[in-house]
């Protein structure tokens, strides 16, 4: 299992892509619940695939483009090396991202933040309530497949909301600390909500793991 408060995610919820001398191969992390457990808002079907199919398949192709970066190294193969970033990008994006998600869910989850993390949400965003439709906007409004993100700016020590495209890591593509993740890639929803992304939001909230979401939120905030 990857460390689930980790404040750099780049450096410690999965080993650093850069770290290519260990050939120790990147692993699906296991579910802390099961695939049904998020039922009715995110049935078992999508779940069960989300995890075992796509993640997987990020893991995978993680280790195949690895492998071949440590081959291309090995030769002084600079060219290789330049075609293999986007691979590296894309699947390590995803094994990154999804290893987030699945922590920032929970079938206890739903209601509000607590304690430091609410003070710090009404802050910086005024309410919860403009915090969650600021956050559920960004998300809808992602074009294609993306995520919608709550990070935290280290050097501003402020939250901050945020999309990104694809598969891109947010620390790694804009230097904020994931806290919160909302996949928006269809496969995320598409099997109970169709093409109707913003039913697919509503829904999320009712299962967002807070206690998860704060942990991070403490060990970045310090």
């Amino acid at each position: 299992m990857l460390s689930l408060a980790a404040c750099s995610t780049s450096r410690r919820l999965v080993p650093a892509l850069s770290v290519l001398g260990s050939r120790q191969k990147h692993s699906l992390p296991d579910l802390p619940y099961d695939y049904g457990a998020l039922e009715p808002h995110i049935n078992a079907q999508i779940m069960q695939l989300h995890h075992s199919k796509h993640h997987a398949a990020y893991v995978n192709n993680l280790n195949v483009a690895e492998e071949k970066y440590r081959e291309a190294l090995e030769k002084r193969d600079v060219t290789a090396q330049i075609a293999l970033q986007p691979a590296l990008k894309f699947n390590g994006g995803g094994h990154i991202n999804h290893s987030i998600f699945w922590t920032n869910l929970s079938p206890n989850g739903g209601g509000e933040p607590q304690g430091e993390l609410l003070e710090a949400i009404k802050r910086d965003f005024g309410s919860f309530a403009k915090f969650k439709e600021k956050l559920t906007a960004v998300s809808v409004g992602v074009q294609g497949s993306g995520w919608g993100w709550l990070g935290f700016n280290k050097e501003q020590g402020r939250l901050q909301i945020a999309a990104c495209s694809n598969q891109d890591p947010l620390q790694g593509t804009t230097g904020l600390i994931p806290l919160l993740g909302i996949d928006v890639w269809e496969h995320a929803y598409y099997l109970q909500y169709k093409n109707v992304r913003p039913d697919y939001l509503k829904a999320i909230w009712n299962v967002i793991n807070w206690e998860n979401v704060t942990a991070r939120y403490t060990a970045c905030s310090k």
